[in-house]
C-alpha cells in the first residue's frame, strides 16, 4: 500500500488545495489534525479513499490527497 506523497506534489495540485482551503475556510485546527495524522505515514489504497476529522474530509486517490471537503459533502471511495 502506498504511503501519502508530501514532497514534490505537482504545482497545479498544491495550488487547487490551497484554494480549498481558503474558499472552504478550512480552520488551521483541523489542518493540524491532518499533519498529525500525516505525521503516522498511513497506509492508503490505490484508489480513491478518504478521512473524516471532525471540520473536514480529506479525499485521496493512491498517495496524493486531492480535495478538502465540509463537513455533510460527500466522499467517494474507501474510508480509512
Amino acid at each position: 500500500m502506498p504511503k501519502i506523497r508530501r514532497q514534490d506534489l505537482p504545482p497545479a495540485l498544491l495550488q487547487h488545495l490551497f484554494d480549498r482551503i481558503h474558499n472552504r475556510r478550512i480552520p488551521a485546527t483541523q489542518l493540524e489534525l491532518l499533519a498529525r495524522w500525516l505525521d503516522t505515514e498511513p497506509d492508503v489504497p490505490e484508489g480513491q479513499w478518504y478521512k473524516r476529522f471532525p471540520g473536514m474530509t480529506v479525499c485521496g486517490e493512491g498517495e496524493l490527497i486531492r480535495a478538502f471537503l465540509l463537513p455533510g459533502q460527500p466522499a467517494k471511495g474507501e474510508r480509512l
